[in-house]
């Protein structure tokens, strides 16, 4: 395993994490979730991803239990969560969602709880909220982080700008600045850490996160010729999805990248998240199996970076013709 500095911090991840979203609660159950935690640590990864959101908190409360029986040094592994959505659903009232210094202090306990800990190594703001201050964001993770409750915080899904402006307070007051961004990443979805964080990474610095490294299954080729039952796509809820990602266009991409995979007789899916990990501003890849098979093939990525070779990545972008490009006037 690889082990990577999350942005100008000196904490260190490994190149490829667990997460739980989908997974836990929905699709496996506690004894699945253990061996699978299990074959991941022992193979060197060291993060584990969740959020308050993530089966309304029984992810949380999965990975609590898991860790819980596993029993592991917990100096040697960094646990997540996130906030924003709240784990109540269709029930959340007001201040149950949000990055209010309510919510967010509340949430914390209540992610510390489910997963068993007295402190979460990273805490993400899992969406931007036009409706509270930066300041009162940025004061609250601050706050966090000295109570010895936070060890660094960070956003998800927000833009150079509103990361920049978070900055842009902690500077003028003194305080601790986000650390971290949790965005999506793989070879459909570009633009923002390829172009839009790079003034980001090369002046105040940003650990990234990335999840879907995969494109929600798409990248591993398993929906070329349609839905497999057992497939996250085919989960009632999750439609949407399926309407994101289950276009023709894209379909003919994958496969013709899974036409190279074979060349290059290694699994589509290692191919694509190798990708991902090959850009040096990618601090760790987050995984989300549901089979020990599907994992092991998974961790095989890190084989794969060094066949990824110039000529190579030039053929991908010739399949995928979507690298992204400063707009000039």
């Amino acid at each position: 395993m690889e082990y990577r500095y999350l942005g100008k911090t000196g904490l260190q991840l490994s190149l490829l994490s667990f997460g739980s979203w989908v997974t836990f609660h929905k699709q496996i159950d506690d004894s699945v979730a253990d061996e699978l935690m299990g074959i991941a640590y022992e193979n060197g990864v060291n993060f584990f991803d969740n959020a308050e959101a993530y089966a309304l908190g029984e992810s949380e409360k999965m990975m609590g239990r898991v860790l819980k029986g596993k029993n592991w040094d917990r100096t040697s592994y960094c646990l997540s969560s996130k906030a924003f959505f709240g784990w109540r659903g269709k029930a959340n009232k007001p201040n149950q969602t949000g990055l209010s210094r309510k919510h967010l202090i509340e949430a914390c306990h209540e992610a510390l709880g489910r997963l068993q800990t007295d402190y979460l190594d990273l805490f993400f703001c899992h969406r931007p909220d036009p409706n509270t201050p930066i300041e009162e964001v940025v004061w609250t993770m601050n706050d966090l982080i000295h109570q010895g409750k936070v060890l660094y915080w960070g956003t998800s899904m927000w833009s150079a700008a509103e990361i920049m402006e978070a900055h842009r307070v902690a500077s003028q007051h003194h305080l601790i600045g986000p650390s971290m961004e949790q965005p999506q990443y793989n070879m459909f979805e570009r633009q923002r850490l390829e172009l839009d964080y790079l003034p980001i990474f090369n002046g105040v610095g940003l650990g990234t996160t990335i999840w879907s490294p995969l494109a929600s299954g798409i990248l591993t080729g398993k929906y070329n010729s349609g839905v497999p039952g057992e497939s996250r796509m085919a989960i009632k809820g999750f439609e949407w999805l399926k309407d994101r990602w289950l276009d023709e266009e894209k379909l003919q991409k994958t496969r013709k990248l899974a036409e190279l995979a074979q060349e290059l007789n290694i699994p589509m899916s290692a191919m694509a998240i190798a990708w991902c990990i090959k850009n040096p501003h990618v601090t760790t890849a987050i995984l989300g199996a549901t089979r020990k098979e599907q994992l092991l093939e998974n961790l095989k990525s890190l084989e794969c970076i060094d066949l990824l070779t110039n000529t190579i990545i030039d053929r991908i972008e010739g399949i995928l013709q979507n690298k992204p490009k400063l707009e000039t006037i």
